[in-house]
């Protein structure tokens, strides 16, 4: 049996009625799916790479035109400072259970990139941004659009954040992500529509990455007097030792990954980290002096990340070879969604809509096979779910598609999540963050 709710005097339909959101949204979202391709077609045709600026904030003006047709109040947060477009922001309502609805404007694929275009044959579109995701912020706006539709809008308070450089953001995160984390403290849940891993999936815990850099150094000489007391072991030796002991004391941790995604060492190095690129002179014949390297760091919680991180500093100021000597530094990047019990009750729910609309369960995805997110960076503050988007294949390729024919059946049931949350008196403070990964 479907939820009742009282239709107020002058809404889509005048006068009190009982309005069955089950058999309601789907008729709404079903009259407005030409309306909702031909939104995703006109983003799509917007060239938004990341540091495409004005094409950022191009797709960004479609969507505040959309939002505000339905009472929202937009707001442009440029972000110059850090050599990004910006990102749109609108609200709407005063009171009731906070919902903040995150996707982002940027795709990865730039103005020189021969992706450009929507093309559709049959229920199937492809695109750049199509799947990742500006098919994940047209579920959002009609959504709205349907609860707007139905006179059920109302009820609850929302916030759309519309990030403009979540494929590659601008540094630093705390400028950059600013404007979400402080939404965030004003809200009870956060919903995040990058793509869906199936109509029947859903993510409820993402991975946190981070950076890390390894600088060794060793006794440049003649590699006839190598492994001497004078001379010890050399550089790459040691830098052996320690990544062989990062792979065998760390490896077999679940949802911890670690990766050395580049290294330079011999005589001489310089390497330019915001290029990725570098150069290296050294000989057969003499011992390497200097090695870097740098890496990436993959985990599910705070606690996981900071041991991990403990362990890794253990491994190379201790028990160096002869001669040598070894440092590693940490940079923070995206912070890990772990698996909270609000994220949990909000799959429930999901699950729950999935099932009223007739369209399946819905299970936690697992963490390992997703990437960061923007999510990520609210998840200390509000539970929060995300993959609720659009449905498709080959995010960031050059043939990234849509599937056209799910696109009502996501709009439908995220709008019914977000009408049973609006409905809440209040939401249940059960943010209780583990402190380890399961």
């Amino acid at each position: 049996m479907g939820w009742l709710l009282s239709q107020p005097a002058g809404g889509a339909n005048a006068g009190s009625v009982e309005i069955d959101p089950i058999s309601a949204i789907p008729k709404v979202v079903g009259e407005q799916r030409i309306s909702s391709i031909a939104l995703l077609e006109e983003v799509v045709n917007i060239n938004s790479g990341t540091m495409n600026h004005a094409g950022v904030k191009k797709v960004a003006d479609v969507f505040a035109r959309e939002l505000n047709a339905i009472g929202f109040k937009s707001t442009w947060h440029a972000m110059e400072s850090v050599n990004r477009a910006g990102h749109l922001f609108a609200e709407y309502g005063r009171g009731g259970v906070c919902q903040l609805l995150i996707g982002h404007l940027d795709t990865v694929f730039e103005e020189n990139s021969p992706f450009q275009r929507f093309e559709r044959e049959g229920d199937i579109a492809v695109g750049p941004g199509v799947n990742d995701m500006k098919g994940g912020d047209v579920v959002i706006v009609h959504a709205l659009k349907a609860l707007k539709e139905i006179g059920a809008l109302d009820r609850g308070r929302y916030i759309v954040a519309l990030i403009g450089d979540e494929e590659k953001s601008g540094s630093p995160k705390s400028v950059s992500r600013f404007h979400l984390i402080e939404a965030a403290k004003t809200c009870d849940v956060a919903l995040g529509f990058e793509y869906a891993a199936g109509l029947n999936a859903a993510t409820v815990a993402r991975r946190g990455s981070s950076g890390w850099t390894l600088e060794v150094e060793g006794v440049r000489a003649h590699s006839s007097r190598i492994f001497s007391e004078q001379v010890g072991s050399g550089a790459i030796f040691e830098t052996a030792r320690i990544l062989s002991a990062f792979h065998d004391q760390l490896s077999n941790e679940r949802y911890l990954t670690f990766n050395p995604g580049v290294i330079v060492g011999g005589t001489e190095i310089d390497y330019d980290a915001a290029q990725n690129a570098g150069q290296v002179f050294g000989k057969s014949n003499v011992v390497a002096q200097t090695v870097k390297v740098q890496g990436g760091l993959r985990t599910l919680s705070r606690a996981q990340e900071l041991s991990a991180r403990d362990r890794m500093q253990a491994i190379t100021t201790q028990d160096n070879l002869p001669q040598t000597s070894a440092r590693i530094r940490f940079n923070d990047g995206y912070p890990p969604m772990a698996p909270a019990t609000g994220n949990l009750t909000l799959l429930k729910m999901l699950n729950q809509a999935s099932e009223d609309l007739g369209y399946g369960s819905v299970e936690a995805y697992d963490p390992s096979l997703r990437g960061a997110a923007d999510v990520s960076f609210v998840a200390e503050h509000v539970d929060a779910i995300d993959g609720i988007g659009a449905e498709g294949r080959g995010a960031h390729a050059l043939n990234e598609q849509i599937d056209l024919s799910t696109l009502p059946l996501l709009i439908e049931r995220a709008a019914l999540l977000m009408y049973r949350i609006s409905r809440l008196d209040a939401w249940p403070k059960t943010v209780i963050r583990p402190e380890s990964a399961p």
